[in-house]
């Protein structure tokens, strides 16, 4: 295999062997400092860490077992933080799920999981999740509270109401005043390094999700290296955009938070308003997100009105970083640091990153060098765009309960297939050029066309159909959709976009649609995704 190739030297051991350590050792070492701030609520390190052990007790008293998967679907709020470590302190797997997610799609994912234990937050967005998650779970045989998932034995509402069968939050943690802090400490010291602390699915490119499996032990060296990489600190107050359904938000944010005493406010949904006026009255210092994100911040009409003083770091990637972006929050708004940084969930969500001190070009123009500890190759040339291969200890276990996928994800000598066009420089930078999975960006989440694709066939005036990406001057790329109608059909366009909004999660809906006779194919039949996609750039 001809290849260019960034290695990097392996990085030290981390101080934690679980994540349950880490939120003990947390609440020891920071204590009475400010641990996280939603809205009123303020919580301290110390009171963090008593109320992840009562709903860890709580997990125990309901029947979660080691190695049990435990599903969370909600925003950013402390409560989310609170039922996942608890949950994890229990020895449960955290499946985190999207919170665009329309019924079916969650149903999927807590299917394929196997989940025993759903957290869902009450309504959220004008959208009850829990009536969104019964529509889609009536037809089973199942005797728990949603039929068609026999594996869900109980669905906790992060509320103070909750239907029949369902529980409420505070019945929940309730229910665990039965379980001792012993019990509770001994069950979180059993936890080996090697065992699974969450499953991240993401879809490839057969359209269904699947389940990357991460461990304790890949989770903490790797966001202690983000840590140490990003030069995040005690005392630092992070506004946590980012969603915590992805890792960015979960372990660039609550984990790494944990590591270093910093500040959580979580944000549960990305409104630039709110961020500016987030930023000035907590004093925010650390703010990563998506281009996107920082963009909408630098042109915002009002931002001179806010104090922005305190901004001193911030991390994207996930998009082309423009170098102009990097000037302007350099220029602008005085941010000492900025970094860009590549990842996938396949890995941890953390493969390279760029250095404090690397100049602008290099941050705008790549998303940084391989971490410690792994390596980076790019197939092909050196100097020449090709697939782009992971190694090291980032790289997960393997897609859950599914051999065939992972072996499928692995090079026959054990590199990790991303899936991504790349190009590494002399320096061991490496930029992205494009995606063999097709995939595109919307706002900083990752669109899957053949996950779209399957849904939009689902409609019965849709006889084909493909997707792409094409470019958006606010949300950085949307989805295109090209498609044939069934032979008598009037379907508008109008009508397929509504139809989608109400089908799949809101950054998956196409925001284009254009009626054609036949889709290009090649030879063998395949879609030619580059013909359309140079067709939508017209």
């Amino acid at each position: 295999m001809g290849a260019n190739r960034a290695n990097s030297a392996n990085g030290a051991d981390v101080e934690w062997d679980s994540i349950p350590e880490l939120v003990r050792g947390a609440a020891e070492r920071y204590g009475e400092r400010e641990a996280v701030v939603d809205g009123r609520t303020r919580v301290s390190y110390a009171e963090l860490g008593e109320r992840v052990e009562r709903a860890a007790a709580a997990c125990m008293a309901r029947g979660v077992e080691p190695g049990d998967r435990v599903a969370v679907w909600a925003p950013n709020t402390l409560d989310w933080i609170v039922c996942a470590l608890g949950a994890v302190t229990a020895g449960a797997v955290l499946v985190p799920l999207n919170t665009r997610f329309k019924g079916a799609e969650a149903a999927y994912v807590l299917g394929s999981s196997r989940a025993k234990l759903l957290f869902v937050t009450g309504t959220f967005l004008g959208t009850s999740y829990v009536a969104s998650l019964r529509r889609a779970t009536t037809e089973g045989s199942g005797t728990g509270p949603l039929p068609s998932l026999p594996h869900l034995r109980e669905v906790v509402v992060l509320a103070d109401d909750a239907p029949e069968n369902f529980l409420t939050w505070k019945d929940f943690l309730a229910s665990g005043e039965a379980v001792s802090a012993a019990e509770v400490r001994t069950r979180a010291d059993a936890i080996d390094a090697a065992s699974p602390s969450d499953i991240i699915f993401t879809s490839g490119t057969t359209g269904r999700p699947k389940g990357a499996v991460i461990t304790h032990e890949q989770t903490l060296r790797g966001y202690d290296i983000w840590c140490d990489l990003a030069g995040l600190r005690e005392g630092d107050r992070y506004l946590i955009v980012n969603p915590f359904f992805h890792t960015f938000g979960y372990k660039a944010g609550i984990i790494a938070c944990l590591m270093r005493g910093a500040t959580m406010i979580p944000q549960p949904v990305f409104n630039v308003d709110t961020v500016l006026a987030n930023i000035a009255a907590e004093r925010i210092s650390v703010l990563p997100g998506p281009p996107t994100l920082h963009q909408s911040l630098l042109d915002h009409p009002a931002r001179d009105d806010h104090d922005l003083s305190a901004l001193r770091l911030v991390v994207t990637g996930a998009a082309v970083v423009p170098l102009q972006l990097v000037e302007r929050l350099r220029s602008e708004l005085h941010i000492a640091t900025v970094l860009t940084a590549y990842g996938l969930s396949e890995a941890s969500g953390i493969v390279t990153m760029c250095r404090r001190g690397d100049p602008p070009e290099t941050i705008a123009a790549t998303s940084g060098r391989a971490i410690p500890g792994t390596e980076v190759t790019v197939v092909g040339e050196p100097g020449a765009p090709g697939e782009v291969l992971v190694r090291g200890f980032n790289v997960m276990r393997g897609y859950f309960e599914d051999p065939v996928g992972t072996a499928d994800a692995f090079t026959p000598d054990g590199w990790l297939r991303t899936g991504d066009i790349g190009v590494l420089d002399a320096a061991g930078n490496l930029r992205i050029t494009d995606r063999i999975k097709d995939m595109f960006i919307v706002g900083g989440f990752n669109a899957y066309p053949a996950e779209i694709e399957q849904l939009l066939g689902l409609h019965p005036d849709i006889a084909d159909v493909a997707v792409v990406g094409i470019p958006d001057p606010r949300l950085g790329e949307t989805g295109k959709a090209y498609a044939v109608r069934r032979p008598g059909s009037t379907l508008t366009a109008h009508d397929l976009i509504a139809w989608s909004r109400r089908e799949m999660a809101n950054y998956k809906v196409p925001r284009e649609v254009e009626f054609v006779t036949e889709l290009p194919r090649n030879a063998s039949g395949k879609v030619l995704k580059t013909e359309l996609r140079d067709q939508g750039r017209v």
